[in-house]
């Protein structure tokens, strides 16, 4: 039992959208990554992620299939410093950032960064800071 300072844990981040383990709890990782561009749409399809600024913001977009039709909606949220969002199981998204920001995510370790896409940011395995 040691306390974590998340900035100095940030400092040690130099590379965008590669999450860090920062702590595990209850099956729970708790990920440091800084992101600066847009990611990749994906969804993720048995677990729920929270994503909580903790400098900077970002926008998360969504994209929402009508029943009707073929044809999707997009939405976006725009996460500030200090707030958090919680992307449900199956919601396609995809974080947006304009200027670095600092993201803490809490998700089930089994979570993939890209979930249901397999491409060259995908990371299988994550390092520890």
């Amino acid at each position: 039992m040691h306390k974590i300072n998340i900035a100095e844990k940030f400092s040690k981040i130099s590379e965008y959208y590669k999450p860090h383990i920062a702590g595990e709890l209850n099956g729970q990782m708790i990920k440091l990554v800084k992101a600066n561009t847009e990611f990749v749409w994906h969804h993720h399809d048995n677990e729920d992620e929270m994503f909580l600024v903790v400098k900077g913001r970002f926008r998360m977009e969504f994209r929402e299939k009508e029943f009707r039709d073929a044809d999707s909606r997009e939405r976006h949220e725009w996460i500030e410093q200090g707030e958090f969002i919680i992307v449900p199981r199956g919601v396609e998204h995809r974080p947006v950032a304009e200027q670095e920001v600092w993201i803490m995510l809490f998700e089930p370790a089994s979570t993939l960064n890209t979930g249901n896409v397999v491409n060259e940011r995908t990371l299988a395995e994550l390092e520890r800071v």
